[in-house]
């Protein structure tokens, strides 16, 4: 059996259904080969930043989102007996806040609004087994039979262990952590409608509100105590997070079966190139983050973004040239480790329970909520709608070196960070006649 497609997406998630529907809504005949054929039970990123809503909404999907998802702007965090707040209100612009959507019922959304177009075609149950003569190899359970895929580009969103990827040849730099999560969903009580970090000595609990009167939870433990923490049963897993967070008495306790909670283990990969002649990756196969600044799916779907236009752009114009997607790497990649790097140190602050880490990180958090252009730095860098670099100075501001600024950033200030179409798609400008 053979398939003739333009471009080939491997992998069904949030970042290979993006890049289906932006290319569907194109008119580029594309198709997506997915390995599972039933909803994934394994936790997988929940949280949207300001970015994927500016491009969902372009892609006229947001508001089924919004429908179907809980938006906070106000991240609080809770250091012993002293609570500072992250807002991403501060943000100037329609995308001033962000969104948690369950992983599973985003993905249904995306594939229910790609289905409508008749360029879209989508093959479930469908394992990508490898590369041969420039073609995909690819085992379908439903027929038993091998199907051989054909064409124009090859693109890699089957996650971390990626053959599309191999094929490249593309090496990754791995970082690992001395820490685990415990992640779990269970029913929220209604007061808690915004994100929540509490800290307190080597503990680290983050709840994050969904619609349904939902929250996920993550709790950190220390790197290989997973069997002793399940030794002890789910009433000492009720006890911590109660300890933490009382207003979870009678909520997290409701969870009954330990093997509701999965365990997270977070690493950090970045690849060395996302692009070899007319293969390239996103999401996962290219760069992993540490969960900590909640990045992962959203890099993912601004990948899709870049490549999405820029491979809708060749067809349209009909200039379609495998040499030409390293454009997508030109923007994608930098922002990709600086975004990685940004996760890294806020992981780091929390990997250590001693008193000098502890200091650091809370008086740190402090001068963020003093110092305005530090936290609008933080927030619009998390946020993916524009980078600020932090400088020597602002260090400084934050180990309590100097004091913080008392100025206001103004709206044109503050906007002047902002990604712009040009950075995004930079060939568009330089390939103006």
């Amino acid at each position: 059996m053979s398939l003739n497609t333009e471009v080939a997406i491997i992998g069904g998630g949030i970042g290979g259904l993006t890049l289906g529907l932006k290319l569907a809504q194109a008119n580029v005949d594309v198709t997506v080969l997915e390995k599972l054929d039933a909803p994934s039970s394994v936790y997988k990123g929940e949280l949207l930043q300001p970015k994927s809503m500016k491009i969902f909404e372009e892609l006229d999907v947001l508001d089924v989102i919004l429908d179907n998802g809980f938006s906070f702007s106000r991240i609080a965090f809770e250091e012993g007996e002293k609570e500072f707040a992250m807002d991403y209100s501060i943000l100037p612009g329609d995308y001033d806040y962000s969104l948690m959507i369950e992983h599973e019922k985003l993905k249904g959304i995306l594939l229910n609004q790609a289905l409508q177009y008749p360029h879209f075609h989508y093959l479930s149950g469908s394992l990508a087994k490898g590369y041969d003569n420039g073609q995909l190899m690819v085992e379908r359970k439903d027929v038993k039979k091998q199907l051989t895929v054909r064409a124009d580009f090859y693109i890699g969103a089957e996650g971390r262990n990626s053959i599309t990827r191999k094929e490249m040849n593309s090496k990754i730099k791995k970082i690992e952590y001395n820490h685990q999560f415990l992640t779990v969903t269970f029913p929220r009580p209604q007061s808690l409608e915004e994100g929540k970090i509490i800290s307190r000595n080597e503990r680290f609990l983050g709840l994050f509100p969904l619609p349904d009167a939902k929250v996920r939870s993550v709790y950190l433990i220390p790197e290989g105590t997973y069997k002793e923490h399940l030794k002890k049963g789910i009433h000492y897993f009720h006890k911590n997070y109660v300890e933490l967070f009382p207003e979870l008495e009678g909520y997290v306790t409701r969870l009954k079966n330990w093997k509701d909670i999965q365990l997270m283990i977070p690493t950090a990969f970045y690849a060395d190139k996302y692009v070899d002649g007319r293969l390239a990756i996103l999401g996962d196969a290219a760069h992993t983050v540490h969960p900590m600044a909640g990045e992962g799916m959203n890099m993912a779907i601004q990948d899709a973004d870049v490549l999405g236009e820029l491979l809708a752009e060749m067809y349209a114009s009909g200039r379609i040239s495998p040499d030409r997607l390293k454009w997508y790497e030109k923007v994608r990649k930098p922002r990709a480790e600086n975004m990685i790097s940004l996760s890294h140190l806020s992981a780091i602050a929390y990997s250590y329970s001693n008193r000098v880490i502890t200091g650091i990180r809370r008086k740190g958090l402090k001068q963020m909520e003093r110092d305005k252009t530090l936290q609008y730095k933080q927030m619009l860098n998390v946020s993916g709608l524009g980078y600020w670099s932090e400088s020597l100075w602002d260090r400084l501001i934050q180990a309590g070196m100097l004091p913080a600024r008392k100025t206001e950033l103004s709206a044109a200030d503050k906007s002047h960070y902002f990604y712009t179409e040009q950075e995004d798609y930079p060939w568009k400008k330089v390939e103006q006649p």
